[in-house]
């Protein structure tokens, strides 16, 4: 079970995902707890494999909103990062920015779990 103790540990501002849902903590964590399961990274992936880099950069700017407003800052580092590369249209590999952000999902899938 997801706690505000494990996700500070994780590197999430819970302050700040705190403050944004009005203090309520089970509001937060019930939100955080539907992130892993988000479908914008089942789009991301299927996109970035199809070289598909319009439809990369929605999903994982759909992501980035949604990490950013829940504070989960590892992550939402990473979908920054993706997005920008993303918006430049460089030819630039997304690939490992895409398996680091999977990763980080799967931590936080992990720390909802157990």
């Amino acid at each position: 079970m997801i706690t505000i103790e494990k996700l500070s540990g994780f590197g999430a501002n819970t302050a700040e995902g705190l403050a944004r849902c009005c203090g309520s903590e089970a509001l937060y964590l019930k939100l955080v707890n539907m992130v892993p399961d988000e479908e914008a990274f089942g789009r991301l992936s299927r996109a970035i494999g199809e070289n598909d880099r319009d439809a990369a950069f929605e999903a994982v700017h759909a992501l980035k909103g949604v990490l950013g407003n829940l504070s989960l800052t590892p992550m939402y580092d990473v979908a920054s990062r993706l997005t920008e590369l993303l918006r430049s249209r460089s030819e630039t590999d997304c690939e490992p920015m895409l398996v680091e952000l999977l990763k980080k999902r799967d931590e936080l899938r992990e720390l909802c779990a157990g």
